[in-house]
Protein backbone atom coordinates (compact mmCIF):
# COMPACT_ATOMS: atom_id res chain seq x y z
CA UNK A 1 0.00 0.00 0.00
CA UNK A 2 2.43 2.78 -1.04
CA UNK A 3 0.66 4.37 -3.87
CA UNK A 4 -1.25 7.17 -2.59
CA UNK A 5 -1.93 10.31 -4.74
CA UNK A 6 0.56 12.82 -5.42
CA UNK A 7 -0.29 16.24 -3.55
CA UNK A 8 0.20 17.67 -7.48
CA UNK A 9 -3.54 15.87 -7.92
CA UNK A 10 -5.29 17.47 -4.20
CA UNK A 11 -3.67 20.93 -5.36
CA UNK A 12 -4.88 21.33 -8.47
CA UNK A 13 -8.15 23.25 -7.39
CA UNK A 14 -10.85 24.78 -9.42
CA UNK A 15 -10.04 28.18 -9.75
CA UNK A 16 -13.24 30.83 -8.17
CA UNK A 17 -14.37 32.17 -11.42
CA UNK A 18 -14.19 28.00 -13.18
CA UNK A 19 -17.26 27.29 -14.82
CA UNK A 20 -20.05 25.08 -14.03
CA UNK A 21 -18.71 22.46 -16.16
CA UNK A 22 -15.46 22.52 -14.87
CA UNK A 23 -16.53 22.52 -11.15
CA UNK A 24 -18.45 19.34 -12.44
CA UNK A 25 -15.12 17.82 -13.58
CA UNK A 26 -13.30 18.69 -10.21
CA UNK A 27 -15.95 17.56 -8.42
CA UNK A 28 -15.89 14.02 -10.03
CA UNK A 29 -12.21 13.88 -9.95
CA UNK A 30 -12.25 14.71 -6.69
CA UNK A 31 -14.62 12.25 -5.44
CA UNK A 32 -12.62 9.47 -7.44
CA UNK A 33 -9.46 10.25 -5.65
CA UNK A 34 -11.63 10.27 -2.10
CA UNK A 35 -13.18 6.67 -3.38
CA UNK A 36 -9.60 5.62 -4.49
CA UNK A 37 -8.18 6.51 -0.88
CA UNK A 38 -10.89 5.02 0.58
CA UNK A 39 -10.20 2.28 -0.80
CA UNK A 40 -6.85 1.69 -0.39
CA UNK A 41 -7.53 2.16 3.65
CA UNK A 42 -9.89 -0.74 3.37
CA UNK A 43 -7.65 -2.69 1.25
CA UNK A 44 -5.32 -2.19 3.85
CA UNK A 45 -7.13 -3.15 6.73
CA UNK A 46 -8.07 -6.51 4.73
CA UNK A 47 -4.92 -7.58 4.52
CA UNK A 48 -4.01 -6.84 8.42
CA UNK A 49 -6.87 -8.67 9.68
CA UNK A 50 -5.58 -11.78 6.90
CA UNK A 51 -2.32 -11.59 7.48
CA UNK A 52 -1.88 -10.54 11.18
CA UNK A 53 0.54 -7.75 10.44
CA UNK A 54 0.03 -4.06 10.95
CA UNK A 55 -0.53 -1.09 8.44
CA UNK A 56 2.29 1.32 8.29
CA UNK A 57 1.51 3.86 10.48
CA UNK A 58 3.61 6.56 8.28
CA UNK A 59 1.15 5.65 5.28
CA UNK A 60 -2.03 5.26 7.42
CA UNK A 61 -1.42 8.52 8.59
CA UNK A 62 -0.49 10.02 4.60
CA UNK A 63 -3.69 8.10 3.20
CA UNK A 64 -5.82 9.51 6.01
CA UNK A 65 -4.38 13.55 5.36
CA UNK A 66 -4.80 12.99 1.72
CA UNK A 67 -8.21 12.18 2.33
CA UNK A 68 -9.32 15.05 4.89
CA UNK A 69 -7.60 17.38 2.34
CA UNK A 70 -9.50 16.24 -0.85
CA UNK A 71 -12.80 16.37 1.45
CA UNK A 72 -12.01 19.88 2.68
CA UNK A 73 -11.49 20.83 -0.63
CA UNK A 74 -14.41 19.01 -2.09
CA UNK A 75 -16.36 21.44 0.73
CA UNK A 76 -15.16 24.14 -0.37
CA UNK A 77 -15.57 23.38 -3.78
CA UNK A 78 -19.67 23.26 -3.22
CA UNK A 79 -19.77 26.27 -0.94
CA UNK A 80 -18.59 28.24 -3.32
CA UNK A 81 -20.68 27.21 -6.32
CA UNK A 82 -23.28 29.75 -7.10
CA UNK A 83 -26.33 28.70 -6.35
CA UNK A 84 -28.07 31.03 -8.56
CA UNK A 85 -25.99 28.92 -11.53
CA UNK A 86 -27.19 26.04 -10.00
CA UNK A 87 -31.59 27.40 -10.00
CA UNK A 88 -30.54 28.59 -13.10
CA UNK A 89 -29.31 26.01 -15.29
CA UNK A 90 -32.38 24.01 -14.00
CA UNK A 91 -34.81 26.97 -15.31
CA UNK A 92 -33.39 26.22 -18.47
CA UNK A 93 -33.69 22.90 -18.96
CA UNK A 94 -37.26 22.91 -17.80
CA UNK A 95 -37.69 25.49 -20.44
CA UNK A 96 -35.97 23.48 -23.19
CA UNK A 97 -38.02 20.54 -22.16
CA UNK A 98 -41.70 22.77 -22.37
CA UNK A 99 -40.59 24.20 -25.34
CA UNK A 100 -39.40 20.67 -27.34
CA UNK A 101 -43.17 19.68 -25.84
CA UNK A 102 -44.88 22.60 -28.22
CA UNK A 103 -42.57 21.93 -31.75
CA UNK A 104 -42.30 19.13 -34.31
CA UNK A 105 -38.54 18.64 -35.72
CA UNK A 106 -38.50 20.71 -37.82
CA UNK A 107 -39.95 24.39 -36.00
CA UNK A 108 -37.54 22.79 -32.92
CA UNK A 109 -34.56 22.73 -35.57
CA UNK A 110 -35.36 25.94 -36.11
CA UNK A 111 -35.71 27.32 -32.32
CA UNK A 112 -32.00 25.21 -32.09
CA UNK A 113 -30.61 27.76 -35.07
CA UNK A 114 -32.02 30.83 -33.92
CA UNK A 115 -30.36 30.43 -30.41
CA UNK A 116 -26.91 28.93 -32.23
CA UNK A 117 -27.15 32.29 -34.08
CA UNK A 118 -27.76 34.05 -30.74
CA UNK A 119 -24.81 32.66 -28.88
CA UNK A 120 -22.46 33.15 -31.58
CA UNK A 121 -23.34 37.41 -31.05
CA UNK A 122 -24.87 37.09 -34.46
CA UNK A 123 -27.95 38.58 -32.68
Amino acid sequence: MDTLLSADSAAAGALPGATTDMRRLRLAALDDNIARIHTQIAAADLERQAKGKRIDPGWFHRAKTALRHLQRERAELLATTPAAATRKATLKDAIIEVVRREHDDASWAAVLNEAHRLTAGEG
